[in-house]
Parts: C-alpha cells; sequence; structure tokens
C-alpha cells in the first residue's frame, strides 16, 4: 500500500465514523478545562481514555497536579524520521454558559474551545491512533504530546516538557493544530510582552483632588500613551520576511482568513489594554489602580527596544511596571517553503482544491518552543475568528477535513526512511 493508498483509505475511513468523530468531540468540548484556573484533569482522562481504547501506552507528567501532560509515542519498524504532535486541553473562560453544552446549531458545534484548540488536539490524538495499526508501513516515530497551560504562557505544559524532557518530544518536526484557517501555512507568528502597570495613593475624597494623586488618572494616562508610542506601529522586520507577508497570495488569504486588514497587522505592532481595575466609588479618590497589557510584536528587534523602553514609560507616569515573564517572548518562524509545509500544501490542494500561501499568525502557540530550536514546525486547525467569543465554534465540515490534513501530512511525512 502506498502512502497515496493509505491516505485515501484512512480519509474514506474518517468519512465513515464522521458521526462518531463529531460526538467524540463534543464530549471534549464539555469538559470545562477553563485557564485560568487552568484544571485539566478530566480533560486529561478524556484523552487518556481515547489512547486506552486504541490500545496506546501513555504517561502523563506534571508540574502541578491539577495540569497534567499526557506523552504517548510509537515507533515503526524501519527508522525514520520523528514527528510530533502536539495541542492543548485548556481553554478560555466563558461568560456563557450555554458553551458548555457543545450543541450543533445548523452546520457548527458552538462550544468553548472548539476553535481554540479542541478540535485541533482531537484531530492529532486521533492522527495519532488511526495511524498506530499502520507502522508497518511507515518510517520512523511518531509522538503525542497534549498539554496544560499554553492559554497562560505554557509555564506547566509544553515549556515545562522541554525543561524535563526535551530529548523526548523534540523530534524532527511538530504539526500543530491551533486555529489557523484552512487554505494557509501559519510560517510566522508574533512575539509577545504581558505586563501591568500599576499606581497607588492615599485616596481620598473626589473633590479634594490637591490632596492625593490618583491611580486611575495614572494608568489611563500611561495606557494611552502606549497605544500613541506602540499601537499600529510598523515594526523593523526582515525585508526577506516582508516580502513575503506583501506578497499578492499572502495579503488575500490573511485577510480571507484573519478578517480584512490581517495581512497589514502583521506587519505591525499592536497594543491590547485587556482589564483595568481600580477604584470603588466615583466620588472617592481610589487607593490604587492596574492595567493589564499585551502587546504583540512582529519578527524582529522591536521587542528588545519595547522592552527596554517600558521601564522609563512607566516612571514617567508614576507606575509600577511587572512584566509577566511567563507569557513574555520572542517572534518565532519557520520555512515557509520547508518540507512539512509543503507537504501541507498538497493536501490542501488535493482534499480542498485550495491553495495555501504562507501567512503570519496574529497569536501565539506552542510551535514557539520547536521553532525556537530550529526545528520546522507547521500548524493545521480550523477558523480562528470565533476564539474566545461567545459564539465561539467550528463547523462540522472543517473538523473532519482538520483531521484529514493532519492524518495525510503525517502519513507523508513518516513516509520517509532515514537518511542512508
Amino acid at each position: 500500500m502506498t502512502a497515496a493508498d493509505l491516505k485515501a483509505s484512512l480519509c474514506r475511513h474518517i468519512d465513515a465514523r464522521r458521526d462518531d468523530v463529531v460526538a467524540l468531540l463534543q464530549d471534549f468540548l464539555r469538559i470545562r478545562s477553563v485557564n485560568p484556573p487552568g484544571d485539566t484533569r478530566e480533560a486529561a482522562d478524556f484523552v487518556r481514555g481515547i489512547l486506552d481504547r486504541f490500545g496506546l501506552e501513555h504517561r502523563t507528567v506534571a508540574a502541578r497536579e491539577d495540569m497534567p501532560n499526557i506523552i504517548s509515542c510509537w515507533h515503526a519498524p524501519v527508522v525514520g524520521r520523528h514527528l510530533v504532535l502536539n495541542g492543548h486541553m485548556d481553554v478560555f473562560p466563558v461568560s456563557d454558559d450555554r458553551l458548555w453544552a457543545a450543541e450543533i446549531e445548523g452546520d457548527r458545534i458552538v462550544a468553548r474551545g472548539a476553535s481554540d484548540m479542541k478540535t485541533g488536539t482531537l484531530a492529532s490524538i486521533l492522527t495519532y491512533g488511526l495511524l498506530y495499526p499502520y507502522r508497518d508501513r511507515l518510517f520512523g516515530k511518531l509522538t503525542l504530546t497534549v498539554v496544560s497551560d499554553e492559554q497562560s504562557g505554557g509555564r506547566y505544559g509544553t515549556k515545562f516538557l522541554f525543561d524535563t524532557c526535551a530529548d523526548e518530544i523534540s523530534g524532527d518536526c511538530c504539526l500543530n493544530g491551533e486555529p489557523s484557517g484552512l487554505g494557509n501555512i501559519r510560517f510566522l507568528e508574533k512575539g509577545t510582552l504581558r505586563f501591568s502597570l500599576s499606581a497607588n495613593g492615599p485616596g481620598g475624597h473626589g473633590g479634594y483632588p490637591h490632596r492625593s494623586n490618583n491611580p486611575i488618572q495614572q494608568v489611563v494616562a500611561a495606557t494611552q500613551a502606549l497605544y500613541d508610542r506602540y499601537h499600529l506601529r510598523l515594526a523593523d522586520m526582515p525585508e526577506e520576511i516582508v516580502a513575503v507577508l506583501r506578497d499578492p497570495a499572502s495579503i488575500a488569504a490573511a485577510d480571507a482568513l484573519l478578517g480584512k486588514g490581517a495581512a497589514d497587522n502583521a506587519l505591525r505592532m499592536t497594543v491590547n489594554a485587556g482589564v483595568i481595575q481600580g477604584g470603588r466609588k466615583a466620588t472617592q479618590i481610589p487607593t490604587d489602580c492596574a492595567v493589564h497589557v499585551d502587546i504583540r510584536v512582529p519578527y524582529g528587534p522591536d521587542l528588545d527596544r519595547v522592552r527596554a523602553e517600558l521601564p522609563g514609560l512607566a516612571a514617567e507616569f508614576g507606575c509600577t511596571l511587572t512584566i509577566n515573564e511567563d507569557h513574555s517572548y520572542p517572534a518565532s518562524g519557520t520555512e515557509p517553503d520547508g518540507e512539512m509545509a509543503l507537504i501541507l500544501r498538497d493536501n490542501t490542494r488535493a482534499l480542498l482544491g485550495i491553495e495555501a500561501p504562507p501567512v503570519c499568525s496574529l497569536g501565539g502557540t506552542d510551535t514557539r518552543y520547536w521553532r525556537w530550536r530550529g526545528i520546522p514546525a507547521v500548524i493545521v486547525g480550523p477558523s480562528p475568528l470565533s476564539m474566545g467569543t461567545d459564539n465561539e465554534h467550528v463547523t462540522i465540515d472543517e473538523a473532519i477535513a482538520v483531521l484529514k490534513l493532519q492524518v495525510m501530512c503525517a502519513i507523508d511525512y513518516l513516509s520517509v526512511p532515514a537518511a542512508a
């Protein structure tokens, strides 16, 4: 059986079990693995149950009992390359409990995690299990890593795995199912600076501003200065990367899949003040205020420059700067025409009849841990447009396509024996 035959056979198998895949995804989505606080134990039990049904050995590695990570691997009988599948179990908080019902509405499943990223994670788990019976027709090694804590930076998730068992999970290539949208190659993603600015004072009566500083005023002024200085500022990027991102095909794909303006966004820094806290009453001068900020920075030297400038900005407005080191990191990239990128492009064309030009991700993923080590890492997942919203969803056709593409890409990568 050739690689093409195996891909066709497993795609037919997935079509025949379509309803079962959808039901399994609904069950996964109904598990409340919100981060924060990050307790993914029930989700981990669910994952282990799937692996058990496939008859696959696995082990759990955890820095925190409530944030388990699952590792499993199998070897083909002939030496070859090592592919790693990576996904996370934790999801954003919700403001609408209907998202835990994971109901089918028309052609889509509406649920927290449907986009980010239980659809892609389940696709990786099923890809790993579905290929196991055919390992004698493949080469090398396939490893599955299903982790906690991606939503809060990865300190207890993928980062912990690299800190404790890097040799086991590094591999030669990583395939990840984060929300990417079908029909593009996510070869690049921005870095991030996550921090807070806070101010304090004695407080007092609102009619006596001569008696006390106002921490809210200070924090608001500092926040506005962040926007004025950095938001939508063109980044200093390598010319060869800019050329890829300014290619008309890349622009069209980014704007179609990520919303109009995404292609321009990829070239710029962005500022988001996500949380502001302070004060108890309009007539009272507050005693404290804090804002929590996320700055996304494209590939290049700007991340270090901005970070070096932040202490001065904080001091200018009498604020205290606190960097969230767990969620501040540089941009990462992989070759847009590397082997796995070309494999994904070919399979996207074969399965969906569409091209997949390279684009930049606007959010972060755990692929950075592989890319920072020079290991190619490619993303294939559902649309990102609804993630984190009260209408987060995945279409059923999209979920099935993500599974098929992961299966097809893994087969192609593992169909090459080790170099002589």
